[in-house]
């Protein structure tokens, strides 16, 4: 994607921290013959010294038919974002958007059930720690785990990362005034002020 340098995020541990906190994300392919997307987990994992991203998808979704011909896929995971108006800046100017976005590059592959069952008990975990009374895949019936062959469970090697972080960077003189604005809005305009107190 285009990013212009003041907002390229090159803090691979900080972007990778961020995918696994953000891992609903977007699954794209060409799928006969146009562009496919799919809304889904996709978790960041370590497969032999280097970093996958493990999902899967219903086998009655097309998409996965066309993984072994062209397996480039792109993975877009969206952060908070938040509208700035131009009447918070000193100067005048146009108004902008501020956001953070991350897209992951990579082959895809489809693998078999036993890795297909680790990745789902590493997604269900990680999910049900938050549940008052999480579910554990081994405590599931036959019948309901008979669901999974109805999905096809893939790992992505990554192959390129590119992280936008536009934090009005550009704009340190009316930082303090945007990010006292942006705390008055909705929760994702709140995170981005967050984030631009982090930024340097």
């Amino acid at each position: 994607m285009y990013i212009p340098p003041a907002y390229q995020n090159k803090n691979v541990e900080e972007v990778k921290n961020f995918i696994t906190k953000n891992s609903f994300g977007i699954l794209v392919n060409q799928t006969n013959g146009k562009p496919w997307a799919t809304h889904i987990p996709l978790e960041l994992a370590r497969k032999d010294g280097k970093d996958i991203l493990v999902g899967h998808i219903a086998k009655a979704n097309p998409q996965w038919h066309n993984f072994k011909e062209t397996p480039e896929v792109l993975c877009i995971f969206n952060g908070p974002h938040g509208y700035v108006s131009s009447s918070w800046y000193k100067d005048e100017e146009v108004p902008t958007w501020n956001y953070i976005a991350v897209h992951v590059y990579g082959k895809v592959s489809i693998v078999n059930n036993a890795t297909a069952m680790e990745g789902l008990h590493t997604l269900v975990n990680k999910y049900e720690k938050a549940s008052e009374c999480p579910i554990h895949l081994d405590n599931l019936s036959k019948g309901t785990l008979a669901q999974v062959n109805g999905i096809v469970a893939f790992e992505i090697e990554i192959t390129d990362i590119q992280a936008t972080y536009k934090l009005s960077q550009t704009r340190q003189e009316d930082k303090p005034k945007i990010i006292e604005e942006l705390e008055k809005r909705d929760v994702g305009s709140k995170e981005i002020a967050e984030q631009m107190k982090k930024q340097k």
